[in-house]
């Protein structure tokens, strides 16, 4: 039996890539993007000339128009979000807004139309934020886990989240502004040299929620173990891909940047399963009785570290370069490549 797959936010970066990966799946006979820039949706529309791709206008901060979109919907990818850390800064209400309301609006319509599994993404970020779009993250991830621990095991819908760190090239990452500075032969504007992120591909973004997707339960939290490299390394693995002489200048941290990035809470760490390339952390089922969380504890939460991008697997510059050639924009800049970038914005 074919079945309908919704992706919300589905003209981002995220979204593209999830499509490229289903549009000839044979299991799904629609596949619905649900978004609010009808400019994108178009662009897309003509790009893809493909029936099997349906578009609806909406807003995650609208319930009706996510209902409009969800009827006869099976599974649901929900990518929609305010992602850039220095907007949220100056506009956090609008982060909670989109990311928070917004995120209950889709699992709340998902319950009531009875869709199958429901996948929410996340970000490192939402790992002790200190920033109003990491911040808005972790409560975004606190209502699907709340909503997929209330549902229960045995319920009709199984909600889930994946959190992954930085996604290479995606939409406001670093990677698209340093290639622009490359070609105009401007500086490279780092913050800091030694700041670390965790490095993923969208195809291993997209590979994390394919797998939560198939093992997730509700309420469970799915992580993917990923290499990490510092800025510096970053910029020097680009100037080297390139062959550009442009120099690296630090212009200093900005609005509510960490020097690392922690994708797994030393408390989350106490409860996670290691499932070899990933991390399961199950929800926390215990009930509302505040008394004896005074008597009872985890000794050995006190004695595990974090997973962080300082502490992970470090990459260098030609490992960095290796990864780097696996992203289809640098692939058609460095070696020439022909063929549409999958994955524009």
């Amino acid at each position: 039996m074919t079945q309908t797959l919704l992706i919300t936010g589905g003209t981002g970066s995220f979204g593209n890539a999830v499509l490229h990966r289903f549009i000839n799946d044979a299991r799904f006979s629609e596949i619905r993007i649900f978004s609010r820039d009808e400019k994108k949706q178009d662009d897309m529309r003509h790009r893809l000339n493909n029936p099997k791709v349906k578009f609806y206008i909406g807003d995650v901060r609208d319930k009706r128009s996510v209902d409009g979109a969800m009827a006869g919907v099976d599974y649901i990818f929900h990518a929609a979000a305010l992602k850039q850390v220095p907007s949220c800064e100056f506009f956090p209400i609008q982060a909670v807004h989109t990311n928070v309301f917004g995120t209950e609006n889709v699992i709340d319509s998902a319950i009531e139309h009875g869709v199958k599994n429901v996948v929410v993404l996340s970000t490192d970020k939402a790992a002790y934020p200190i920033n109003a779009m990491g911040i808005s993250k972790a409560m975004m991830e606190k209502v699907a886990i709340a909503k997929g621990r209330a549902l229960g095991p045995e319920a009709a819908t199984t909600i889930c989240c994946t959190r992954y760190g930085n996604v290479m090239a995606s939409r406001g990452s670093v990677i698209p502004l340093w290639i622009d500075q490359i070609k105009s032969g401007n500086d490279l504007t780092i913050t800091d040299a030694n700041m670390t992120r965790f490095m993923m591909s969208l195809e291993d973004a997209v590979d994390l929620v394919l797998y939560a997707f198939e093992h997730g339960k509700n309420g469970d939290l799915f992580v993917q173990k990923a290499p990490a490299a510092t800025l510096d390394t970053l910029a020097k693995s680009l100037i080297e891909l390139y062959k550009a002489t442009v120099n690296i200048r630090n212009i200093g941290t900005r609005h509510g940047e960490k020097l690392y990035e922690t994708l797994v809470t030393r408390e989350e760490m106490a409860n996670s399963i290691d499932m070899g390339q990933y991390y399961r952390i199950p929800c926390d089922n215990r009930d509302l009785n505040y008394d004896k969380y005074f008597v009872e504890g985890q000794e050995e939460i006190s004695l595990i570290e974090d997973y962080h991008s300082h502490n992970t697997q470090r990459l260098d510059i030609d490992g960095m370069k290796q990864l780097l050639l696996k992203l289809p924009l640098i692939r058609k800049d460095v070696l020439g490549e022909t063929g549409a970038i999958l994955y524009p914005d």
